[in-house]
């Protein structure tokens, strides 16, 4: 389970930070930071606080509206096009600089889920598959991934037929049998190899793929020199 040894070993406020939906064929990728007072963490709620996928999705959502009441927190994205002009990588590393940059309490460093640097706009240290370890970037996966959830949801009220208020945008077979039936949405990520594949199947010519030089996450279009 999650503690809070890594944050306690920091001096100031320290935030924890996760993202969800880097592997989904639709939909913006969306980063959560959060900042916790553990004084002010009720114990019932830090005993619950896991790996959000290790939560059944009733119990994620109660701990996800538990935690926006007890931790301070922001939740930034990134579109679609910018993860088509960037790469999901740097998109990623920017949706996560807009979640610190929005939190009200400017965090002294971060502990960032996984295992490289994204450029953030502070002291930053990767820690590999830190929602098991980090509370913070725990409490982050679980915000992360129930506000995602939503607006997947959301959209798939507009764009009905790729099963997306289930599958979130991810590439399993419903949403592959509603993306070849219906063709590409305007939230589908045209540099996705298989979506670009099926719009052209469907004599659908998407729009040319942007020239990408290689950078690091923080050396990105808006992200940290």
């Amino acid at each position: 389970m999650p503690d809070f040894s890594l944050e306690a070993a920091l001096e100031g406020p320290v935030c924890g930070v996760d993202e969800v939906g880097r592997g989904p064929w639709a939909g913006p990728v969306l980063a959560c930071a959060v900042v916790i007072d553990i004084t002010c963490l009720p114990a019932d709620i830090r005993a619950a606080i896991d790996d959000s996928k290790r939560l059944a999705t009733r119990r994620r959502t109660e701990l996800a509206t538990a935690l926006r009441d007890c931790v301070g927190f922001a939740v930034a994205q990134a579109s679609v096009e910018e993860i088509d002009r960037l790469n999901i990588l740097a998109a990623t590393a920017l949706a996560m600089r807009r979640a610190v940059e929005a939190l009200a309490v400017r965090p002294v460093h971060a502990l960032v889920d996984g295992n490289r640097r994204m450029g953030l706009p502070c002291p930053e240290t990767p820690v590999v598959k830190g929602d098991g370890l980090s509370l913070s970037i725990a409490a982050a996966s679980i915000i992360a991934k129930v506000a995602r959830d939503g607006l997947m949801a959301e959209l798939a009220t507009r764009h009905p037929g790729y099963g997306w208020e289930r599958n979130a945008g991810y590439g399993v077979p419903d949403h592959i049998a509603g993306l070849e039936r219906l063709g590409p949405s305007p939230h589908h990520r045209m540099s996705f190899a298989p979506v670009r594949a099926a719009a052209e199947r469907l004599g659908i010519v998407p729009p040319p793929l942007p020239a990408r030089k290689s950078r690091r996450p923080g050396q990105e279009k808006g992200g940290v020199p």
